[in-house]
């Protein structure tokens, strides 16, 4: 998606959504900038998965504005194409096997073959030899291994930016490493804007650029010294 100016590549600015009398989320600005990766936490309830639905354009807000490289989300369809997202099971088909879902992602994208095979490449080692070539629906397979499948899925069209919620979330401990290992990658080579919600403060600090603190629907720090974010996570939540 290209404009004469220069934008960044989310801008948020006061943005709330409310439930009948209850206000869940009050973001006054935030700006998601290209090439970073950006941890989102909080505790359960603090409005993580809202805030992203409402990046998506998957929930309306109640006030505010969602912008996409400078266009509003709720006005186009257009800011879609360079979108990727993994919020839940439920946006994927999961009645296909992984091999007929991809195929079906590269003829929606209007991808080669060879496209589809390099893409497939990033997840092998990922994969572990369970997910390709094998004719087990999506909806059959373990949370950890339809969690993959929605992963590569959310980065098919290699995407400007990519939205993940509990990426690390049923994943064995080499996959969570293999996964870190390629968010870095996307961030470095591809200049991808990635934003991740997760409650694993460990994964999150060893990735992330900036980190921010939700606490009901609220930002309350916005961390940006990498060498002091574990610590000044591990203080806000009383972890060690």
């Amino acid at each position: 998606m290209t404009t004469d100016k220069i934008f960044p590549t989310y801008s948020i600015s006061n943005l709330t959504k409310n439930y009948k009398n209850t206000q869940v989320l009050k973001i006054e600005h935030l700006e998601l900038e290209k090439g970073t990766t950006v941890g989102l936490v909080g505790n359960n309830g603090a409005g993580k998965t809202t805030l992203m639905r409402c990046m998506l354009d998957l929930i309306k807000p109640t006030t505010g504005q969602v912008l996409f490289e400078g266009i509003d989300v709720s006005t186009t369809e257009e800011w879609k194409k360079y979108v990727g997202s993994y919020l839940d099971e439920n946006m994927i088909l999961n009645f296909l096997s992984p091999d007929e879902y991809f195929e079906t992602l590269r003829k929606i994208y209007g991808l080669s073959e060879e496209d589809k095979v390099k893409h497939i490449e990033l997840f092998l080692n990922i994969f572990n030899d369970e997910l390709i070539g094998h004719s087990k629906y999506i909806r059959d397979l373990s949370k950890g291994n339809m969690k993959k499948v929605g992963i590569a899925s959310a980065i098919f069209n290699n995407p400007q930016a990519i939205l993940l919620d509990e990426p690390f979330e049923s994943l064995d401990p080499t996959s969570q490493n293999k996964l870190k290992e390629l968010f870095t990658y996307l961030k470095k080579e591809r200049s991808s804007m990635i934003f991740i919600s997760s409650h694993d403060i460990n994964h999150i600090a060893q990735i992330s650029d900036r980190i921010i603190i939700l606490e009901k629907g609220r930002i309350v720090k916005d961390l940006k010294d990498v060498a002091n974010m574990r610590e000044e996570l591990n203080d806000y939540f009383g972890t060690n």
